[in-house]
Order: structure tokens, then C-alpha cells, then sequence
């Protein structure tokens, strides 16, 4: 099989790949990831995982490359990483009590054929009081998290229900329709 590689660095993308038990590379993709006019979170999503696998891809020729994309929606609006405790404070403050919906895109692109899939998750956050907000923060500093909680940690005590396909799409790289992917490219799962 040709080289397989993470356009990632992330630390939550890697670990999950992990899981799929593949020889794998991470390489940082270089791109902007600041939303067009009018952009949906949805096609946000797609659009940065597709533009991450090509940003790599150029320089990798032979490889299959995966990016992957998250994006946390309330409103009708995308939730950004928070990077500061006062930013994640505020984003669990708005989300309380309420739904939040995170999109989830992924790509692997090869020769300049991609393949995507997606999924979709949904949040529903119990009422949080600010006293619990800054105690979640300062135990668990989900600041490189979108929606600000790590559901895979002490973020899952935030919740009434989450509602997805795929679990590890809440984390950042949906790997139920990630091995559909890999398998059409011709990769052997398990």
C-alpha cells in the first residue's frame, strides 16, 4: 500500500488513528482556517478537511492522505477553539442547557481523488452554574477543543445525551466512515 499520512498534528486526530491499527505519518497542513462569508459549519467543515488532505498531498505525492475537520455549531453559528479560559468559560455559559451540533468532515485524497464522508453529532449540555464551568476549565484546560470539553474526559459530566453514528466524530476524526474510506482506497480492515 502507498505511504498513509495524518494531515494533522493534532494529538486527539493521532490517537484515534491509532486505533485503526495502520503505519501511519502526521505532517502539519498549512492552511487557513478562517470561515468564507456566509459559510454553513457544515461546508466549513468539508472545505477545511479537503483543503488540509491538499495541502499535504502536494508535497506527498504517492501517499493517501487524510484531514480531517471539526466544527461546533450553535445558532447557526461556528464555535471556534476557545484558546483562552475566559473563551471557554463563555462558550460553555452560552451553550448550557442547550444543543450544540458538531460537524465532522473527512477527506483522503491520493492522485487528486478524494474521498469524503461526514458525520453529524449532537450535544445537549445540562444547565451549567459558573462555579462548575470554572471547575471543569481549570481541572481539565479544554482550550484546543471546539465547544470547549473533552468528551472523551471529565467533559462527558457536562452532558444529558449526545446523539451521533459515530462517537469518536465527537472527538475530531469520525472513524466509522474514515475505514469505509480507507477500505475503498484499498486498505485491509481489520
Amino acid at each position: 500500500m502507498p505511504p498513509l499520512i495524518l494531515a494533522s498534528t493534532s494529538p486527539y486526530r493521532r490517537e484515534l488513528l491509532q486505533r485503526l491499527r495502520l503505519t501511519f505519518s502526521c505532517s502539519k497542513p498549512h492552511v487557513d482556517e478562517s470561515p468564507l462569508p456566509g459559510e454553513a459549519p457544515r461546508a466549513l467543515a468539508a472545505r477545511l478537511a479537503t483543503a488540509k488532505a491538499a495541502a499535504v498531498a502536494v508535497q506527498a505525492a504517492d501517499a493517501w492522505v487524510i484531514g480531517s475537520d471539526q466544527v461546533a455549531e450553535l445558532d447557526g453559528r461556528p464555535l471556534g477553539k476557545p484558546g483562552t479560559r475566559a473563551a471557554a468559560i463563555a462558550q460553555l455559559e452560552a451553550m448550557s442547557g442547550r444543543s450544540v451540533v458538531f460537524h465532522t468532515a473527512a477527506c483522503l485524497m491520493r492522485h487528486g481523488r478524494a474521498l469524503a464522508a461526514a458525520d453529524v453529532t449532537t450535544v445537549r449540555l445540562r444547565p451549567l452554574d459558573r462555579n462548575e464551568i470554572e471547575r471543569y476549565i481549570d481541572a481539565e484546560s479544554p482550550l484546543d477543543c471546539a465547544g470547549s470539553f473533552k468528551c472523551e474526559g471529565l467533559g462527558i459530566a457536562l452532558f444529558e445525551a449526545i446523539e451521533s453514528r459515530d462517537p469518536t466524530a465527537l472527538v475530531g476524526l469520525p472513524l466509522i466512515a474514515l475505514s469505509g474510506l480507507l477500505r475503498e482506497a484499498g486498505f485491509i480492515l481489520p
